[in-house]
């Protein structure tokens, strides 16, 4: 099977998907690591029977429905590569906000405070994709200042996703930094020691009745890092709006946060509004509510 034959015949298996054509050139492009400009110049370049069968099994799995993320087991995020399983949920454009926000915070913290070194929560973090982004893309703009690197606590309920996270750190080439990581395992804060310049956090935000169905497609997403509305013991919260993990959440930050600390977390757009209100009713200042690409509310910020 050449490159052309392998593009059309993958076109044809996933018809019934909106992007065709993209999800075959993902997939052929992790199998050959190659990039799109090869698939379109090298059309005669033969798959050998390893690649061609790695192809097809490729194909099956989308056809379920699987993400293009889960089945490569990679995703970009912030012009980083990811390691992604089906423990943690896909980091997604609209997240890279909570990056924006957290390093023009993070700069404005430093030129305040050029001597200090900042600490920095992510909580709920999967695989890692905020908070590795923030210390990554820091150190690359060169925004920590004369070395001095944060320290950062990588928080998540999932073992598993820790795992990744923890992977992702060496897999970013971030291993020579690792005693300013920490990586714990805790319902919010429940086992979370001490305080913070900056709280970061996409928490699961989706209304506990639509979790379920959004999975209906074959995404295979973990409903723990969808569903929204269950109480600290894991049961339903009792609310449907989204917010049963936001309204533990805000409050607890402020046993977390240092004297002037920030707040950032990622909402829908459906209950931005009413996030901000739980940062106003908990006693944030200055709080406000960014917007995505797309013209979407999507974050929400304040200090104390």
């Amino acid at each position: 099977m050449t490159i052309q034959q392998a593009r059309k015949t993958g076109r044809q298996a996933l018809v019934s998907s909106p992007t065709p054509e993209l999800d075959t050139d993902c997939l052929l492009s992790h199998i050959l690591s190659c990039d799109k400009t090869t698939l379109l110049f090298h059309r005669e370049k033969i798959l050998d029977e390893s690649q061609e069968n790695e192809f097809l099994a490729s194909l099956e799995k989308r056809k379920t429905g699987l993400p293009i993320a889960y089945i490569t087991g990679h995703r970009e995020f912030f012009g980083f590569d990811f390691l992604v399983t089906q423990d943690v949920l896909i980091p997604k454009p609209d997240t890279e906000l909570l990056v924006e926000k957290s390093l023009e915070c993070i700069e404005e913290k430093t030129a305040q405070h050029p001597e200090r070194i900042l600490t920095i929560c992510d909580m709920c973090t999967g695989s890692g994709c905020v908070g590795l982004s923030i210390f990554k893309a820091g150190i690359e703009n060169r925004i920590f200042q004369n070395g001095r690197f944060p320290i950062v606590t990588l928080v998540d309920i999932s073992p598993s996703a820790l795992e990744v996270a923890l992977k992702n750190l060496s897999h970013l080439n971030l291993s020579e930094h690792r005693s300013n990581f920490r990586f714990v395992r805790s319902n919010l804060f429940e086992t979370v020691t001490g305080s913070f310049d900056l709280i970061v956090s996409n928490p699961p935000y989706i209304p506990g009745s639509e979790a379920k169905s959004l999975l209906n497609d074959g995404r295979a997403e973990p409903l723990i890092a969808l569903d929204g509305d269950v109480a600290l013991d894991g049961s339903p919260s009792g609310s449907n709006d989204g917010l049963g993990i936001m309204r533990n959440l805000v409050p607890q930050t402020l046993e977390h946060l240092s004297p002037h600390g920030t707040l950032i977390v990622e909402s829908g757009e459906y209950n931005a509004e009413a996030t901000r209100t739980l940062f106003i009713n908990e006693g944030f200042l200055d709080t406000c509510i960014h917007r995505d690409l797309s013209g979407q509310l999507r974050d929400i910020q304040g200090h104390i």
